[in-house]
């Protein structure tokens, strides 16, 4: 059997996917490690996972502060923000870690987050054969229509990064000239030209999650309809304004509906009985027994929403959200709404559509078919072990 090692960045939703591949990758004998922020990854990663901590540094501030600076940035300054005070800082602070993870762990294919570019640079630099995780499937479309200098920028700075550790022959390392593991289909990501043979669309790598035993399913009643409310791990700080559009928008349907909003209640004022405010949810267990999502339009939150057949209202914020929520509307799986404007009736108006427009639904259905028949972590694992 052989041996993988999960190089991946202090995200969530970039480390849950690597986490059921890894557990297909175990369950066919072979050894599977991960390297990465042991604060983030550890809590995520099953019991007796192998984890090789590596530093994350943003020039003295810690993760959070990092984030909390960064809130209010949209568009091409959250992406700048996110290029220059995140992704390349913490390419720079892993590369130490992910060359001891490797050769302490000696692994047979490297797996590199596309935002953890350390380490498709290690393995590059050791002769390891590696396959990007595509953890969003932005990255693999014409994102930078509208501002192609972003896109330019951004490879630049890849570049210089690698021309600082003595790399000759650079390239763009959020692509693996080996494997491209896409977590998507083309039903929902739409056309996007010719790509290589070795770009593998392999659909969403969902696996389990535990943690619904305190979830007070009793208060599901069987004869209403029901919405998540979410925005995701990142963004609560941020979801006040949208948050309380949203308590408000439902509040005239509890004779049809209950909504389940996922934020801390202090985020949260006055809600009606049919509103439910939790800071945590198992949304998994969750997801078929919803009728509609609403969210921010999170890779892992939509294509999680799809692969049970529910439709969506998407609120994009910012970095590949707004990307992500066109391919919702293009696939005719949900509606778009404004973040930061959209009002009380609106949201309202566009959650009761998904609701009643059995169009959405067999729309979100056509994807989730598509996520099952590109087979998920399984068909991931296959593609890896072929790299072997």
């Amino acid at each position: 059997m052989s041996r993988f090692l999960f190089v991946v960045p202090p995200l969530v939703g970039h480390i849950m996917p690597t986490v059921a591949i890894g557990r297909e990758l175990a369950d066919r004998g072979n050894q599977v490690a991960w390297a990465g922020h042991a604060e983030t990854v550890g809590p995520l990663l099953p019991p007796g996972a192998r984890l090789l901590p590596v530093a994350a540094d943003f020039g003295g501030e810690t993760l959070a502060q990092l984030r909390r600076r960064s809130l209010g940035l949209r568009g091409a300054a959250a992406f700048r923000f996110l290029w220059a005070d995140f992704l390349i800082p913490l390419a720079v602070s892993m590369l130490p870690g992910v060359a001891a993870a490797v050769d302490e762990f000696r692994p047979d294919v490297l797996v590199a987050d596309q935002q953890a570019p350390a380490g498709a640079l290690v393995a590059r630099r050791r002769g390891l054969p590696w396959a990007t995780s595509a953890t969003t499937s932005a990255e693999l479309t014409d994102q930078f229509s509208t501002m192609p200098q972003l896109g330019g920028w951004a490879r630049q700075r890849l570049t210089e990064l690698q021309a600082e550790v003595g790399v000759s022959d650079p390239i763009d390392l959020r692509f693996s000239d080996q494997l491209v593991l896409a977590f998507s289909t083309p039903t929902l990501v739409g056309p996007i030209g010719d790509l290589p043979g070795h770009w593998v669309f392999v659909g969403p790598a969902i696996g389990t999650r535990t943690g619904g035993t305190g979830f007070p399913w009793d208060w599901l009643c069987r004869d209403r309809q029901h919405v998540l409310v979410s925005l995701g791990t990142v963004n609560q700080e941020v979801g006040r304004r949208f948050f309380a559009t949203a308590v408000q928008a439902v509040a005239p349907l509890a004779d049809r509906l209950q909504a389940i909003v996922v934020a801390p209640s202090d985020l949260v004022e006055t809600v009606p009985e049919h509103v439910l405010v939790r800071e945590f949810v198992p949304q998994l267990d969750l997801l078929p027994h919803l009728d509609a999502v609403v969210c921010h339009g999170g890779h892992n939150t939509v294509c999680e929403a799809l692969a049970h057949g529910v439709p969506l209202v998407v609120a994009p914020i910012r970095d590949d959200q707004p990307v992500i929520a066109g391919q919702v509307v293009n696939a005719g799986a949900g509606i778009r709404v404004h973040f930061g404007r959209v009002g009380v009736t609106e949201l309202r108006d566009a959650i009761t559509t998904v609701l009643d427009d059995p169009s959405y639904r067999a729309a979100a259905r056509r994807v989730q078919t598509s996520f099952t028949t590109a087979g998920g972590a399984a068909a991931a694992a296959d593609h890896l072990e072929k790299l072997t």
